[in-house]
């Protein structure tokens, strides 16, 4: 489990630079995204790491990597506006928008941590197409409830799912950067 800590601390210090970045360079626009909309940018990069998975060609000069680091990135964004709310413009200084990622990250890990202590790390043997496949099942549940306006007879609730989402893309990252 130590070695899962620090390899799942390498990948969020990654997508954090690069949230850091484009704070810098964006500010926090995201901010007036509504759920559904991160839903759906958090579906498109899951709906092309299928495809590069699928297809030999590639036209675009991008992995699965980077595509990985954007459903990470978008998923903390997401929980941030669960948290939060949405706004109507941007409100968040760069130091409150990393305060933020960094207490979404620290629920996601102690998750994570606990899920793979009962696990067992059973995502060690698991295929990078299997994570993809289970963050599109957990993003087609989130779309159900959003449609459901939120609203669930028995299942977790959206926070959730995107810490899932989250957490299986750090997986797949792990076994990306391990090959």
């Amino acid at each position: 489990m130590q070695k899962t800590s620090e390899q799942y601390d390498a990948v969020i210090h990654n997508c954090r630079e690069l949230y850091i970045k484009k704070t810098q360079d964006y500010g926090t626009a995201w901010r007036i995204l509504r759920l559904p909309s991160l839903t759906d940018q958090i579906f498109i990069k899951a709906q092309r790491i299928r495809s590069l998975q699928e297809q030999e060609i590639r036209k675009v000069d991008e992995g699965e990597q980077s595509e990985f680091i954007g459903i990470i990135n978008y998923a903390i964004m997401a929980l941030i506006q669960i948290q939060k709310g949405i706004a109507s413009q941007p409100d968040l200084n760069p130091e409150e928008a990393l305060k933020l990622y960094d207490e979404q990250v620290t629920v996601c890990k102690t998750l994570m941590e606990n899920k793979n202590h009962d696990y067992g790390e059973a995502w060690r043997d698991m295929r990078v197409s299997s994570l993809t496949d289970l963050i599109l099942q957990k993003l087609l549940r989130v779309k159900q409830i959003e449609d459901n306006q939120g609203k669930t007879l028995v299942s977790e609730g959206i926070a959730a799912n995107y810490q899932d989402m989250l957490n299986y893309a750090v997986f797949a990252m792990i076994h990306l950067t391990a090959e």
